[in-house]
């Protein structure tokens, strides 16, 4: 008898596939209400397992959120938000406002949305031109993108960047990378399995005439490779 393939455990929702969100510390985002022309207080730079980036606690009025920390940013700094605040490292203002060329992160899709964009370590936008009330920016993919002019973005470059410079060296380290977020490692290939765990699994599993294609109507246990395609091989001609 078989057993369920990876994506079918997955799909049942067990403890060993599921994101430990109890240890994050929360959603990292503008807040919606947030008064203009006023500032807040950085209490602590704290490193968040659901975040690629630092994150900033931030106090406003006696509120504290959570913010993308930006570059150079330290604990006890300050950061503006309005259309009169300076154009600075970690620093919230509408895209309107900001100069071409400024260098911007989190940057919102729709007005009041905490930010959508740009939110990993080590990456920027840079705003292009403007025009017609829209903002034209350059994403980190290097495509652009046009963004209303009333959407809120912060200064600067993302905190932690080098990220992916430094070397796992061990297998167990890329485990425990992985396992923060609730990510299976390590991935093995079908055809090195064994049969009863895979369908490509067994001795004759490298067989060049296998097929990979299963029917758009094939059980749940096998279902797996190419999916009803609607074409197979080389493109030639």
């Amino acid at each position: 008898m078989g057993k369920n393939l990876i994506q079918q455990a997955r799909g049942r929702g067990s403890p060993r596939y599921r994101s430990p969100g109890h240890r994050f510390y929360g959603a990292a985002k503008f807040p919606s209400q947030l008064p203009l022309g006023q500032k807040g207080l950085i209490v602590e730079i704290i490193k968040d397992p659901g975040h690629s980036a630092p994150l900033a606690k931030v106090s406003i009025q006696g509120k504290e959120s959570l913010l993308i920390a930006s570059e150079s940013l330290r604990e006890g700094e300050s950061v503006s938000i309005g259309p009169n605040a300076e154009v600075k490292e970690g620093n919230i203002m509408e895209l309107k406002d900001m100069p071409e060329g400024t260098l911007i992160h989190n940057i919102e899709v729709q007005p009041g949305d905490g930010g959508k964009f740009v939110r990993s370590s080590g990456t920027f936008g840079r705003i292009l031109a403007k025009k017609d009330g829209k903002v034209v920016v350059m994403l980190p993919s290097k495509k652009t993108h046009d963004f209303l002019g009333k959407c809120r973005a912060a200064v600067g470059v993302v905190a932690g960047g080098g990220r992916l410079e430094k070397p796992f060296y061990k297998a167990g380290n890329k485990y425990h990378r992985m396992h923060a977020r609730g990510k299976l490692y390590p991935k093995v290939s079908g055809v090195s399995m064994n049969a009863v765990d895979h369908p490509f699994g067994g001795s004759s599993s490298h067989h060049k005439g296998r097929p990979t294609q299963s029917d758009r109507n094939a059980p749940p246990g096998r279902k797996v490779g190419k999916i009803a395609p609607r074409r197979t091989g080389r493109r030639r001609g």
